[in-house]
């Protein structure tokens, strides 16, 4: 379920869900699950703060894809393997 409290605007329900699910850091995520191969490294660069829906997304996405996902956002490296997280929830 998305987490609609990281939505910033005044908006209503159903609209912050659709929202979060444009977030450029999951679609990256998508298409790289489309078009590489199984065990394959996923980096992604983002230019801002990831938001905690995206960043418990990575976690759940490593665990189920059992691949490792680096996610560069502006102030570190998070670095998702099997479902944990380098900066230990803490950005």
């Amino acid at each position: 379920m998305p987490e609609t409290g990281w939505v910033l605007h005044n908006i209503e329900e159903e609209e912050k869900e659709d929202a979060l699910g444009s977030h450029s850091e999951k679609l990256a995520l998508a298409f790289a699950l489309m078009n590489t191969s199984p065990g394959t490294t996923i980096r992604i660069v983002k230019y801002l703060r990831v938001c905690g829906d995206c960043h418990s997304l990575m976690k759940c996405a490593s665990k189920m894809s059992q691949r490792e996902i680096i996610l560069r956002d502006i102030k570190r490296f998070h670095h998702f393997r099997y479902g944990v997280c380098s900066c230990g929830d803490y950005w």
